[in-house]
């Protein structure tokens, strides 16, 4: 038998019984098929869940620190965010028993199975934190709530990082290591600037310092994708993706430079914090929307494979 030894290894001078490989696409359509979710829905549901998430840990920090309007603001918000991202999840689903048929499977290796269970799991929680707050009655409960929603905020801010890596699209899943860091970091920036909306100044420092430090992680994590992505990065910076990612690089650092220099001013925290919850729903509007131009190209798919093979570029792990 002729061909490459084993390990794949020519020796020098032997020729190849076989072409090299050459990758294609048929008539130029996609290499794998884009994802069929709606952009309002999916998109919604990564930004609001991560609202939801961030916001718990932050109303937990409240608590603990003596800030009970704040606390109880944030508890009312991450309520309102969760039911609204499970709204999204089932419409998008199309019919209501879908959700509940996910729950009849544990599947520790699926992040759609566990990101189910994880979202009927806190979602009462963040209920309980939040009525008991605004009732004042039992008290104990609420505190368990509010611990129970804090544990799991930081996975529901950033299992829809994971669920999209998890995917064959080129966009999310090259980016795999630093999506959730960029899902915490967004999340963590609009939890901070719904604070800022509706918590009183004399309670915001906390807030505005956890705000400029996402804006920072944002960045970080962000540049950091697109440098790991090579090829595929041009569409986190072109078209519809790339408009909605420099504009939230824009509205990210404004809202943080604001709370940083104004924060202590309520008009300026209140411009502040819209700005960063504007600039944390156009990072997750702008990923959905970078991943579907990915898988609708096929170069996205074809060209990193064939750099590979050629031994230009990493393999991804």
């Amino acid at each position: 038998m002729t061909g490459a030894p084993a390990g794949g290894r020519r020796r020098r001078g032997e020729q190849p019984v076989v072409p090299r490989a050459e990758f294609g696409s048929y008539y130029g359509r996609p290499v794998i098929k884009a994802p069929s979710w709606a952009a309002p829905d999916i998109a919604g549901y990564f930004f609001l869940g991560g609202l939801a998430g961030a916001g718990s840990v932050l109303a937990a920090g409240a608590q603990l620190t003596g800030r009970t309007t704040t606390a109880t603001a944030l508890k009312v918000s991450s309520l309102t965010a969760v039911s609204l991202s499970a709204a999204a999840l089932i419409h998008d689903l199309g019919r209501p028993d879908r959700f509940a048929n996910m729950l009849r499977v544990f599947k520790p290796t699926s992040p759609m199975s566990m990101g189910s269970w994880l979202l009927s799991v806190y979602g009462p929680a963040a209920g309980a934190a939040a009525v008991c707050a605004t009732t004042g009655r039992l008290p104990r409960l609420g505190g368990a709530a509010t611990a129970a929603s804090a544990a799991l905020g930081p996975l529901l801010a950033t299992y829809t990082a994971v669920l999209a890596a998890d995917t064959a699209v080129p966009a999310w899943h090259g980016a795999h290591r630093e999506l959730p860091y960029l899902f915490a970091a967004s999340a963590t920036a609009a939890a901070a600037g719904m604070a800022l909306v509706v918590a009183p100044p004399q309670e915001n420092t906390p807030v505005r310092r956890a705000a400029v430090l996402a804006a920072l992680a944002d960045t970080a994590a962000s540049k950091a994708a697109e440098q790991r992505l090579g090829l595929v990065a041009e569409t986190w910076r072109e078209g519809r993706a790339g408009a909605l990612l420099r504009a939230a690089r824009v509205l990210t650092a404004g809202g943080a430079a604001g709370a940083a220099l104004l924060g202590d001013r309520r008009t300026a925290a209140i411009a502040s914090g819209l700005a960063l919850l504007t600039g944390s729903a156009c990072t997750r509007f702008g990923v959905f929307a970078a991943g579907i131009a990915s898988a609708r190209d096929p170069k996205y798919t074809v060209l990193p494979q064939r750099e590979h093979l050629n031994g230009q570029a990493p393999e991804p792990v």
